[in-house]
């Protein structure tokens, strides 16, 4: 269950034309009989803006993008995900985790950092954390994605694209290194390293002709 899909290229048009928070609102009243709170919705709009943005910019305009996934037999959604085909021809993905962060401190919890969020401080999952939980669901349950025989494979990110990282900063201290080297952390002035991480793995496109197997 997914709250919108489509190609980048019709994600581009409803985001600019400032559309897209108010169809995933409709979607998410259809799904569930509420409304997103209105934080909720404004994130979607900000974040997604970025994003599609990401994708002009990267002329990734050949993949299909899938918004609030709902990850099979959990309430957890993930943000983005990105389909194409690599270089080789070989059937793709990207999870992307896309967060308004602009700081963070520390946090002695394991894999955690402290940010601004839900109107006070708080320990939340590093972003390369939680992406990576979500990648390894989806190669545990999702049959399009199953190490064993699914055919799409499947890389993790996040997109924090109002983060500007300071000296020394938290969100790359030491005891994060494996973990970002494993699911980068892209910031506001990382749009080439992320369209590069993209590029590499679903730039030949082609991504309309894998949603069906991602949304089944």
């Amino acid at each position: 269950m997914k709250l919108y899909s489509g190609s980048a290229q019709t994600f581009l048009d409803d985001a600019i034309q400032n559309r897209i928070a108010d169809q995933m609102s409709e979607t998410f009243f259809q799904q569930f009989r509420f409304r997103p709170s209105p934080n909720e919705a404004r994130s979607w709009k900000n974040s997604l803006h970025a994003m599609s943005s990401a994708l002009q910019y990267g002329d990734l305009m050949d993949t299909a993008v899938i918004l609030e996934y709902q990850l099979p037999l959990t309430s957890k959604r993930l943000d983005c995900m990105v389909l194409g085909h690599d270089s080789a021809g070989k059937e793709q993905s990207v999870v992307v985790e896309l967060k308004q962060w602009e700081k963070c401190e520390e946090s002695h919890g394991q894999n955690e950092v402290a940010t601004y969020v839900g109107g006070a401080m708080r320990d939340v999952l590093h972003p390369s954390a939680q992406v990576r939980q979500y990648r390894m669901y989806l190669q545990d349950y999702h049959t399009a994605f199953v190490d064993a025989g699914g055919s799409i494979g499947v890389a993790a990110c996040s997109y924090l694209h109002n983060y500007k990282p300071e000296t020394n900063d938290q969100l790359f201290a030491s005891k994060f290194e494996e973990l970002v080297a494993e699911c980068p952390v892209f910031c506001s002035q990382d749009v080439n390293d992320l369209t590069g991480f993209l590029d590499f793995r679903v730039g030949e496109g082609g991504g309309m002709d894998l949603l069906s197997q991602v949304d089944a």
